[in-house]
């Protein structure tokens, strides 16, 4: 098994405990809205209601894209934990520190 004795793993851990923390809140603040929104029940007006279902649906795609960003956090956290972190899940070799410094959750070499 390949090991990354070249990565500085607690900074790449705290760079991404601290990046998890943002997406939670983020999470959070849109979980908030989302429910603000839902409680809106006396608007008469069309334009405002469709508006309130664009802003909706909207929001939800953005809940959904943050969810698959703290999915990969963990998943990345976990490889940390697990002594995987850094090796290319499809080939088995080093991800370039460069690629990691840029995206701390990649899987792969290169995304396919």
């Amino acid at each position: 098994m390949v090991t990354r004795n070249d990565l500085d793993i607690n900074s790449f851990q705290k760079s991404l405990k601290a990046q998890k923390k943002k997406v939670e809140q983020n999470i959070e603040t849109l979980q908030t809205e989302l429910n603000v929104l839902a409680a809106e029940d006396e608007i008469d007006d069309d334009g405002d209601m469709a508006e309130i279902e664009i802003e909706n649906t909207k929001n939800q795609k953005i809940l959904h894209h943050l969810e698959d960003e703290l999915d990969e956090i963990d998943s990345a956290l976990s490889r940390i934990q697990k002594g995987t972190y850094g090796i290319c899940e499809k080939t088995g070799q080093k991800i370039p520190i460069e690629r990691l410094e840029a995206n701390p959750m990649a899987r792969t070499i290169v995304d396919e």
